[in-house]
């Protein structure tokens, strides 16, 4: 008998006890979802969050001690592929909330379908990455002609062809290299001192925190309100990619 799917992990943060109720009720008796923790204030929740590493977190945006905004950009800091929804009365913080790559913007008070839309989406995206988890990775190389790339990372020194390269990402705070044959080197340059040294015709900067190589996008798929996934061949790690430069990577391939 095959194994239960672990639950989508989801840590609820407000500074509103009631809300945090109304949450928390919802999300669990949602198939799929765990609540597996709660915060009432900023400080509490970058606590939570580095316990837990929950897969997607509920926030308000006035938070006590620590905004919403700034645990949001903590969050990605950490780990870019939790997903986070801001649910909060000041709708006015959207474009803020649209720089930290929010996932979806409930206004309060907000409806409990308009909830469940934004629950359904999540466990969609989840089953679809399953599912692709399921497929053997290809592991087709296009050689360049460039030069191979001396990348400095924790364990030593590693010689690599750019084309093996498959993406960088921000990840627990560091700069992480994913490349063919399920590889990665935690390296100590910034994203933008790697991003300096790659051939800008090769590797494009979708995301704040992400760097893909475009001869091996695969898909990409919609993600939150105003971002996509990008997949890659090679690798079962995905990437983000904003609206605006979905649309500068279309203007290059057009």
């Amino acid at each position: 008998m095959a194994a239960d799917k672990p639950p989508i992990r989801v840590l609820v943060c407000d500074d509103e006890s009631g809300i945090r109720l109304i949450l928390n009720k919802r999300i669990s008796r949602t198939a799929g979802f765990e609540v597996v923790g709660e915060a009432a204030d900023g400080k509490e929740a970058l606590e939570q969050f580095d316990l837990l590493r929950p897969d997607v977190v509920f926030l308000d945006v006035d938070m006590p001690l620590v905004s919403g905004i700034e645990c949001a950009r903590e969050f990605q800091d950490k780990d870019p592929e939790c997903k986070l929804v801001f649910a909060t009365g000041h709708e006015e913080y959207m474009g803020e909330a649209f720089e930290v790559y929010a996932f979806d913007y409930l206004v309060k008070p907000f409806n409990l379908e308009r909830l469940d839309a934004t629950l359904d989406r999540i466990r969609e995206l989840k089953e679809r990455r399953s599912a692709r988890d399921a497929e053997p990775v290809p592991r087709e190389v296009r050689r360049s002609k460039t030069d191979r790339l001396m990348v400095r990372h924790r364990e030593g020194v590693v010689f690599l062809d750019p084309e093996e390269i498959l993406l960088i990402q921000r990840e627990d705070r560091a700069t992480v290299m994913y490349t063919l044959g399920e590889g990665r080197y935690v390296i100590p340059e910034t994203m933008q001192e790697i991003e300096d040294k790659l051939d800008e015709k090769t590797f494009f900067r979708c995301h704040k925190s992400y760097i893909i190589n475009v001869h091996h996008i695969r898909a990409i798929t919609p993600y939150g309100r105003w971002t996509y996934v990008v997949q890659l061949d090679g690798t079962r790690h995905d990437a983000l990619i904003t609206h605006e430069k979905y649309e500068e990577l279309e203007r290059r391939f057009s």
